[in-house]
This record gives structure tokens, sequence and C-alpha cells, in this order.
């Protein structure tokens, strides 16, 4: 049984198999076709719905997702809400007049999924009035692509939504809608079920068990990957542990020396944390994927799916993380470096799970700079990321890490390449040799992204990059010898090189 409200309105599905996607939900069980079916794999936008969940205060706060690839059953005890239901009778919510007025549709394909991203903004504004700036104008639509009718009258209609009434959808009106939501949330107990299979367990203990039980269940936290199976492969997926509701999975536990991330945080919710101590993992984070992506997608999940692209594994490798593996026989941890065995090959065990990821407190001196090389801005696949972390003792580099995407069968670090630089003054001799050493150290892979040589001469030109950048902010230490030691640690002042291209 799937118990949600959609558009106000209380709805109960039962019946609905374990690989039902949101967006099948909507248009074959619902009848509800504003919602457009594009690419089927979280890349365009035209499915986009907004999701409402409880906050601490029982507020509604909407995110939007790609429907297409989010499994129904997880809208159970949210907000759905669709385009049907944004406009109060004939008058349009400020989103959809926007877009009107501004002709920013032409076929009007794309344009459902634009305005619910428009509409999921504009609720943004209602909570937190800020400036609509460029760079957030760029994280809300960056996940909706269109294809005809040119992307200016679309940001200029999103520039305008405050000039108009504040016309609110009827359900906005009832008042204990979100604690009619929050109440569907209400633990029961025991082990919820429903059809097909797909189980959702509510603690570590329960999963745990179910991972001893049904040994070939597939866990699904944000589906942002494995649901690409059954909508691009048509593989089907008839037993499903969903572990977003696994209390132990959910959280972030502060420690002395860092931080337990659950592994079933999403990326949208880790970002806060990363803005204050890791701004340039921080920036990264605008360049993965979208803002659909990321309000569903995990950091475990992305880790665990151990793609060789995967943009948070070469950050963490860079950082020195660790993982907690848990399962029916107990917990372990063990290094990220040692997780990534061989192409999709990991080490976690028979019917092992990622409970938590371990991110190191930065030290004061400590350098961070991510790199993402791709073949658009945003929602693009890495063709290579670099994240080099480092500090500058008496002149020359220290606990030098070097974590490379794209470049080999699995996410490494250049361990041949560190120790070419480490001990070492940041000199164009000393980097012109690590340079060289990395490009025999990693053997990058050949796609549709770029050749593996494309790929090993941007990394050394990133190398490169690095060692100017270094040169520079040495260069600026000297002009100005009694700056704040915090104001200038790269690994807690905001820069903007994540963004390069």
């Amino acid at each position: 049984m799937i118990d949600f409200y959609l558009n106000g309105e209380r709805r109960r599905c039962s019946d609905v198999a374990a690989d039902t996607s949101l967006l099948e939900l909507l248009r074959v069980h619902l009848g509800r076709t504003g919602t457009k079916e594009g690419c089927a794999s979280g890349d365009c936008g035209a499915c986009t719905v907004a999701i409402g969940e409880p906050d601490a205060l029982g507020e509604l706060v909407y995110r939007n997702a790609n429907a297409c690839i989010l499994p129904a059953h997880q809208i159970d005890g949210c907000h759905l809400v669709t385009v049907e239901g944004l406009a109060r009778g004939d008058e349009l919510h400020p989103a959809q007049a926007a877009m009107v007025d501004h002709h920013g549709s032409q076929c009007g394909f794309c344009t459902p999924g634009i305005v619910m991203s428009l509409f999921t903004l504009h609720e943004e504004q209602r909570r937190a009035p800020a400036p609509l700036t460029q760079e957030r104008l760029e994280a809300a639509l960056g996940g909706n692509l269109c294809r005809c009718t040119g992307y200016r009258p679309i940001r200029d209609a999103a520039l305008s939504m405050a000039d108009y009434p504040d016309v609110r959808p009827a359900w906005a009106d009832e008042p204990h809608l979100g604690s009619n939501v929050a109440w569907l949330r209400r633990p029961e107990g025991g082990e919820p079920t429903t059809a097909g299979h797909y189980v959702a367990p509510q603690d570590i203990a329960a999963l745990r068990d179910l991972k001893r039980r049904r040994p070939m269940a597939r866990l699904v936290a944000g589906g942002t990957d494995l649901w690409l199976e059954t909508t691009q492969q048509l593989k089907p997926l008839d037993d499903i542990i969903d572990v977003r509701q696994v209390a132990e999975l959910t959280t972030i536990d502060e420690t002395p020396d860092g931080w337990w991330i659950g592994a079933a945080v999403t990326l949208a919710d880790m970002t806060p944390l990363l803005a204050e101590h890791y701004p340039a993992f921080e920036h990264l984070m605008h360049r993965f994927a979208s803002s659909q992506i990321r309000n569903r997608g995990t950091l475990g999940g992305n880790i665990a799916n151990a793609s060789p692209i995967g943009d948070t594994p070469p950050v963490l490798l860079a950082l020195d993380a660790r993982l907690r593996l848990d399962g029916p026989d107990g917990a372990r941890e063990l290094p990220l470096s040692d997780f990534f065995l061989d192409y999709r090959k990991t080490a976690l065990g028979e019917n092992e799970f990622i409970a938590a990821i371990f991110l190191p407190r930065p030290t004061p001196a400590q350098n961070l700079k991510v790199w993402k090389l791709s073949k658009r801005r945003e929602d693009d696949i890495s063709a290579v990321l670099a994240a080099f972390a480092w500090r500058l003792e008496d002149g020359v580099m220290r606990d030098v890490r070097l974590g490379f995407g794209g470049m080999a069968a699995i996410p490494r670090r250049a361990t041949e390449t560190e120790a070419a630089l480490e001990g070492r003054a940041p000199e164009p001799a000393v980097f012109a040799a690590a340079r060289a050493v990395l490009g025999e150290e990693l053997t990058p892979m050949s796609d549709v992204r770029g050749s593996a040589e494309y790929r090993r001469t941007a990394a050394g030109n990133m190398l490169e990059r690095l060692r100017l950048m270094i040169e520079a902010d040495m260069h600026a230490a000297e002009a100005t010898p009694n700056h704040d030691s915090d104001n200038n640690n790269p690994a807690t002042k905001v820069t903007l090189d994540a963004y390069a291209h």
C-alpha cells in the first residue's frame, strides 16, 4: 500500500509492483498525464515533480525530483505535487504565469517539468527570501533541458516570478496538511511491506535481518542509478529493500575527528556540512548531476555503485575517508581506498551494505582543490575528475593525496604520483616529473566522453594547474604576511575552483 497526498488529496494505491516508477504510477495508475516522460533516465527533467516532506517543525518542504527514476513506493508518507495541482481555478501559479507571459514554451513537452522546478524555487523563496542569483538559477534549472524554446525566456520567467500575485494552490489553504502528511509517516513497528516484495525497514537491525533472509534482494536509496536497470535495460526489479527509512543510515554524527555520514543521507542534505568545512567539495555539488538527482541520490549509493566516473569517490579518497560496512555478521571499518577492487567490484562481503562514510575534519593547514571536466557545465557525467589534498610545510608539500575519477577501471588514488610530490617544493621541474609519473601510473578508458589520450592529457594539465595555483597562493601570502591563517586556509575559504571546466 502506498499512502500519500496528491495535490492536497489523500490517495492510497495498492497492488503496485516493486519496480513501478513514480512516473508510471502517475500516468498509468492515476491518469495524471501532465507529467511527461522524456529520457527515462533522469537527464532531461520533463518528468519533474515536487515532493513535500515534513521538517522538524512539521512544515512541508518541497524539493524537485525526477519521477521517471523514483521508486513509486518512496512517495509513501509524502505530499506529491504535480503540474495539475498548481493553479487555483483559472488563476495561474506565478511559475505558470511567468512562463506564459515570457514565451517560455514552444512545443511544451518539457514545460511541466520546468514549471515544477520553478515552483520549488518559488517555495524556497517563500521560506527564505534571498537574491535570485545566476548560481541559484543554475541550481534550480540545471536538470531541466529544453529542446526548442531556448533558455533566455525561461530564465526571464524565473527572474520575474516575484512580480506576480502570490497565487497559491487551493491545497495550500489546508492548515493541517503538514500534520496529516506527518501522521502518515508515523512508525507502526514491524516490517512494512508492500506488493511485489518491496520492503522498507525502519532500523538497522531490521535491515540486517532482511539481508540475511533475502540475500538476492536489491538495496535502493535514491534509485538514481539502480532504477536505470528497469527504465533503460527493461530488467525486472521484483525484490527491493528500501533503506531510506533506516534511522541509523539517515543521520550525520559529529565526532572530534570528523563526521560519520549515514549512507542514505542525500547529497542535498550533506551539502551544508561541506559548505562549512570543505567549500571546494561543496562547489563540486553544483556540478554533480542536477538538483533533482541531488535531492534523491545518496552518498552511500554514489560509492556503492562503484562507477569509475562517480564524482564523490575521488574527493573522498583525497580526504582519506573511511567506510563502515554492516550486515548480519556485524560491522567493520575499512579505508575507502581498499573498497574498490575492480570495475564495478568492491570489498563488500556477502549480505553486507555500506552503513556510513567517515569524513575527516580538515586540519588548519590542509588544502583541497577539486576540478571536474565534462562536456556540459550542469547535469553531465565527468570525463575526468581530480581532487588534490595537501599542506605546505616550510615550503614543501606534505600529506599529498590525489584522487582521480575516469582514469582507471575504478576511482583511485595516484599513489606513485603522490610519492613524486611528497616532501618536494612545488617547483616546475618537480611537477613535470610528477606529470610523467601520472601518465604511466593511470590507464584511462576511452568512451564517448573522451579518448584515453585525451583523459591522460587532461589529468596532466590539471596537475600543472595545481602547481600554478600553489605558486599564486605562495606569492599572495608573501605579499600579505600578516594575513589571518583561518581566512587564508583553502580548506575553509570559499573559492570557485570547482567550477572550472
